[in-house]
């Protein structure tokens, strides 16, 4: 849980930077692009973030990697300041929470939709507008495919659930029956 609470700190603390010179989107696609990098490249990754090597040594290999990418000047120093706080390990949560956190700011929500069957191109677009007047927000819809809802569909918005899958129907009528026999 504390680890979450200082990703999101951080996180909140480069989108204020980028909110007061402008560059809010400029900082998700480098912070995105160098956590990628770290995700991907697991030898730079543990030459980064492991601490038996000498910490001098791990500050040296940032610093050379972060001088060979295109990225701002903000992006440089916010990278090697969580190196030396120590919280150059938290960089995918950082991350992570950096993405919503803009996606709030240019009224954007992430929303799922998980289906039975295959859904056609023009329903998903039919719901994903509904979802859009909802919430006043443009919606990027991440869309699955379960068998195990038997049919219908599960649409989440952060926490907020629209559960109208056949599977949980028949599941709180199981728990109705279950209620209506021991009374």
């Amino acid at each position: 849980m504390k680890n979450l609470a200082v990703a999101r700190r951080y996180a909140k603390a480069l989108l204020l930077i980028g909110k007061e010179d402008g560059q809010t989107d400029s900082y998700r696609k480098e912070l995105s692009g160098f956590a990628d990098l770290m995700e991907r490249e697991d030898a730079l990754n543990q030459a980064i973030t492991n601490p038996l090597y000498e910490s001098s040594g791990r500050r040296n290999v940032l610093q050379a990697v972060i001088d060979q990418l295109d990225i701002s000047k903000t992006m440089k120093s916010f990278l090697l300041l969580l190196f030396d706080k120590g919280r150059i390990g938290f960089l995918g949560s950082i991350d992570e929470f950096y993405q919503k956190l803009a996606d709030e700011l240019n009224g954007i929500a992430r929303a799922s939709l998980v289906s039975a069957t295959a859904l056609s191109e023009d329903t998903v677009e039919k719901i994903q507008a509904v979802l859009s007047n909802k919430t006043n927000k443009e919606i990027i819809l991440e869309v699955e495919q379960d068998p195990e809802l038997i049919g219908g569909i599960v649409t989440q918005i952060g926490d907020l659930v629209w559960d109208g899958s056949i599977k949980t129907q028949l599941s709180n009528m199981r728990e109705t029956l279950k209620r209506g026999e021991g009374a």
